[in-house]
């Protein structure tokens, strides 16, 4: 496994099977002492809870210690530059955990660090959480050989990264968003199991998970009312569900707004897995720390 986990693309097959394996044993066994004395740092541009929590979680039950390192505490790239950040944690910490606004300051900390950074969240990507939610279809469905995957609402930094699961791990995936909204990364392969479409209907057709996310993430809120209106039609509901597999799976990386992209009655109905990606955050990013920091 690379040293850095800056994007999804960062884990080959063999490793994820490798995490899948270690993470299923670590949420059945989940105290250990095996990073003892190590120290993981915590930046935080934007606000989180699971992100926050799990890791600060993961590091305690595994024997070590997370810092939590606010906004205002440094003031990435103002009060002082991220190349020195990254030198002088590199000085302290065995590992740095990012969650950034700009993919570029996660990439520039892992220039700058001589110790493992793990991209928390960024504009283009969102590993630790596609990672999880690998893990969770994993112990639902033990393999990934004819799945398919619909992605409905916005093309964001989750969307980004289970494009790049789907090439690693050989799902399909149909990926539904209004015009102009679409993922940031571009599909190449006209052979591609991956296609992007504008009808969610099209999308959801014998699709085995269901999954999508805010349509206004951080940062967007003054795009609030727009995207309201143009994701009309995009919402994760009973009516849109007619059309995929009758043992279907919803996903959704939360926060969720209810009554946006997704109905109350579908997040906490039977379908729902939801919550089980939420738990398996921890046992997964913990999985990643001991591969990383030992």
């Amino acid at each position: 496994m690379k040293r850095d986990i800056l994007s999804f693309a960062d884990m080959t097959a063999s490793d994820l099977n490798e995490l899948f394996e270690l993470s299923k044993k670590l949420k059945k066994h989940r105290i250990s002492s095996a990073l003892t004395g190590k120290v993981l740092a915590l930046i935080f541009e934007k606000p989180s809870l699971r992100t926050r929590f799990t890791l600060e979680t993961g590091m305690f039950e595994l024997g070590g210690h997370a810092i939590y390192l606010a906004p205002q505490d440094i003031g990435l790239g103002k009060r002082e530059s991220v190349p020195d950040v990254a030198r002088n944690l590199s000085r302290w910490a065995a590992g740095i955990m990012a969650r950034t606004f700009e993919h570029t300051t996660i990439t520039e900390l892992a220039q700058y660090a001589n110790i493992p950074v793990i991209n928390g969240l960024s504009d283009l990507e969102h590993p630790c959480q596609v990672l999880a939610d690998m893990f969770t279809i994993w112990e639902k469905r033990g393999d990934f050989s004819g799945l398919k995957l619909a992605w409905v609402g916005d093309g964001n930094n989750v969307c980004n990264s289970l494009i790049l699961a789907s090439k690693t791990l050989g799902f399909s995936m149909s990926i539904a968003t209004p015009k102009g909204y679409e993922p940031r990364l571009k599909i190449k392969n006209k052979k591609s199991k991956i296609k992007i479409m504008n009808d969610p209907k099209d999308a959801v057709k014998k699709a085995d998970i269901i999954y999508t996310d805010v349509w206004t993430s951080m940062g967007q809120e003054t795009e609030r009312e727009k995207r309201l209106e143009r994701f009309k039609g995009f919402q994760i509901n009973r009516e849109l569900l007619k059309n995929a597999k009758k043992d279907y799976l919803i996903m959704h990386c939360l926060p969720a707004h209810r009554g946006e992209e997704i109905t109350g009655d579908v997040i906490d109905g039977p379908h729902s897995i939801v919550f089980d990606q939420s738990e398996n955050r921890l046992h997964a990013q913990k999985s990643l720390l001991l591969k990383l920091l030992i």
